[in-house]
């Protein structure tokens, strides 16, 4: 799959689970609203920089933006992750 496409992909639904529309993530991360829309498109070939204040706004890792397997996505703030357990079930 073309990178670019992946990316928007991405982006697009983890905003969406995150229940943000493009204009608030244009408030939170300084870019465009059509940038946003862009990227959704995959027409835009954002540097890792972009993607690093891109995510950061919409509260995930760089990685969740280009990961090929997206049900896989993981919180950025450590408090919200789930307690990591034993094979049994103990901590």
């Amino acid at each position: 799959m073309d990178m670019r496409k992946l990316v928007g992909e991405n982006f697009a639904r983890l905003r969406k689970e995150r229940g943000l529309t493009q204009e608030q993530v244009e408030e939170r991360s300084g870019f465009s609203q059509w940038y946003i829309s862009s990227l959704e498109r995959g027409r835009r070939n954002p540097t890792i920089i972009s993607l690093y204040e891109l995510a950061n706004a919409i509260g995930v890792r760089v990685s969740d933006l280009i990961a090929d397997h997206p049900e896989i996505t993981a919180p950025t703030d450590p408090a919200d992750r789930e307690p990591r357990t034993g094979a049994d079930g103990d901590e």
